[in-house]
């Protein structure tokens, strides 16, 4: 499931914004059906001008029918009626979304106690660390996440420790009793804090299982991300 809002706060209108011939949405879509996992994939939308695109490219798509205030309450609206064990949820901005990526979060599964499911990458640049666009996330040793923070966490206070810091991939995978769970909880005090709904999840109880991936694609979240991913394209061509 593709979680596409229209009014994005960082980049309105962005999933319509045309990288080499193709729409961000366009490309998201695509990149998680070519990966060949998922017996159904689907956009979830709130505008019918993502409804007309993805029905220009023969796409899937399911429009909310309620407002909703995050990719996760939109989803669970959408599979509720759907007939399936696991949703896999991929941010509408995500079009370079790899086959190798999605994999992971789908093996986590094979832990029974697995109910929630997402991604970190090791990151070392100071300017990422520093960055609050960048969420960062810490784990205990059988890597269920200790908390996500937009603050660089853990704090290096004795400079002679060594410390990874570690990105979290907006990439989820859910038992669909789970994620219709989760939609059931108001929102808690530090998901207001940070924005990050996840802290919804840990402030539950909810326990996140992650899996590390060594690069991932160029998420798109402000004007100098679709910048970089043009780049980056322009580059590969």
């Amino acid at each position: 499931m593709i979680p596409a809002r229209y009014e994005a706060s960082r980049f309105p209108g962005k999933l319509l914004k045309v990288l080499e011939g193709k729409s961000i949405i366009a490309r998201t879509y695509e990149a998680v059906l070519d990966s060949k996992l998922f017996d159904e994939v689907y956009v979830v939308a709130d505008h019918t001008a993502i409804q007309e695109e993805l029905e220009r490219i023969g796409g899937r798509v399911i429009m909310s029918t309620k407002q909703h205030e995050s990719g996760t309450d939109r989803i669970a609206e959408a599979v509720e009626q759907l007939p399936c064990d696991i949703v896999i949820n991929v941010q509408g901005d995500e079009p370079f979304i790899s086959r190798e990526a999605l994999q992971k979060v789908i093996d986590l599964f094979q832990n029974k106690e697995v109910q929630i499911a997402s991604l970190m990458m090791p990151i070392d640049d100071e300017e990422k660390i520093q960055n609050p666009n960048c969420v960062k996330v810490v784990v205990d040793r059988q890597c269920k996440a200790l908390y996500f923070s937009r603050s660089p966490i853990p704090y290096l206070r004795d400079q002679t420790e060594p410390v990874q810091y570690f990105q979290h991939i907006g990439v989820y995978g859910y038992k669909k009793e789970t994620l219709l769970q989760i939609t059931k909880l108001v929102q808690s005090p530090l998901e207001k804090i940070e924005k990050l709904e996840n802290l919804r999840m840990l402030e539950n109880g909810l326990e996140i299982f992650l899996d590390t991936v060594q690069e991932i694609g160029i998420a798109i979240d402000t004007p100098e991300d679709f910048i970089k991913a043009q780049q980056y394209l322009a580059q590969k061509k």
